[in-house]
């Protein structure tokens, strides 16, 4: 697994990028990005609304699946101290089953941890 966001490859290297230009447009806690199983890919920031609360990760695998993904092949995660919470793997694992990489890496690092739905 990637240690570095240079070992990442191309497509998670994209991924990376929507996350990070997610949460950056808003200034929001998360940014997270996912390709789904046809390489299609979607980004999100967290939600905080007084009736809504979601993390990145929700978010994002939300907008994959209202548009009609049945899997996902990789979620990357970019937060000030990424770590995706019980209810955020649950949603991937929701919708893509268990042992998709969840790659996380915090602001201004390079480092990156890996999780697994």
């Amino acid at each position: 697994m990637p240690r570095t966001l240079a070992d990442l490859g191309a497509e998670d290297a994209k991924l990376h990028t929507l996350a990070k230009g997610s949460r950056g447009r808003i200034s929001a806690a998360e940014g997270a990005a996912l390709r789904d199983e046809t390489g299609r890919t979607y980004a999100s920031a967290n939600v905080s609304l007084s009736t809504l609360q979601l993390s990145a990760i929700q978010a994002v695998v939300a907008q994959a699946a209202a548009a009609g993904s049945r899997g996902i092949e990789a979620v990357v995660l970019v937060a000030k101290s990424p770590q995706p919470d019980a209810a955020s793997l649950g949603t991937v694992r929701d919708l893509a089953g268990v042992g998709i990489p969840i790659f996380s890496v915090a602001d201004g690092s390079d480092d990156v941890a890996t999780h697994t739905s």
